[in-house]
């Protein structure tokens, strides 16, 4: 990873958790009581997105801030479904289905550590997370996904490697392991 892609990287992250960490919920979540474990999550998930990508949704995110707008309180009115959709751009589905598709391959290979994961969960989390990117964001997130999909790569694996070896395993496979012989 570049020295650029890092602070890109950490810019993002820094600017969600201050916008997760503004939420009012009534039950507060265990990652705003942690909030190294929201960046963690947050950087595993950002991880994997081209420089391009990081510097549109950075402005997507100064953007809300400059209009004071928090896409956190945003995503999570639409997980809840509190809120009409944000957006209607085709390819929030089409970014849905390559990610779901992606987290089933992972269940079937990794099924100790992928136990329990649901596609339609995950769908309504991105989903509403991507209702927030501005158009300009959507098109270089599903350019980097359509990259990764023609080298045979699978970004969500990717993801769960990153956040793995940031909690101290080598690898997704590490854990299964791990989990297999706890049984």
């Amino acid at each position: 990873m570049s020295d650029e892609h890092e602070r890109l990287l950490k810019q993002v992250v820094d600017l969600e958790l201050r916008m997760f960490l503004a939420l009012e919920p009534a039950i507060p979540s265990a990652c705003q009581e942690q909030p190294q474990t929201f960046k963690l999550m947050r950087k595993g998930s950002h991880y994997v997105l081209s420089e391009d990508t990081l510097k549109s949704y950075l402005a997507d995110l100064e953007e809300a801030v400059d209009e004071n707008r928090n896409l956190m309180a945003l995503k999570y009115a639409r997980i809840d479904n509190l809120i009409p959709p944000l957006s209607e751009n085709p390819l929030i589905d089409t970014i849905v289905e390559i990610e779901g598709r992606w987290l089933a391959e992972l269940a079937v290979k990794y099924p100790l550590t992928f136990k329990g994961r649901s596609d339609y969960a995950a769908g309504v989390y991105l989903r509403s997370e991507l209702e927030t990117y501005s158009p300009a964001t959507l098109e270089l997130y599903y350019r980097d996904l359509s990259r990764a999909s023609d080298e045979g790569r699978n970004l969500t694996e990717e993801r769960y490697t990153c956040i793995f070896r940031e909690t101290g395993y080598e690898s997704i496979d590490e854990m299964e392991k791990e989990r297999a012989a706890a049984g």
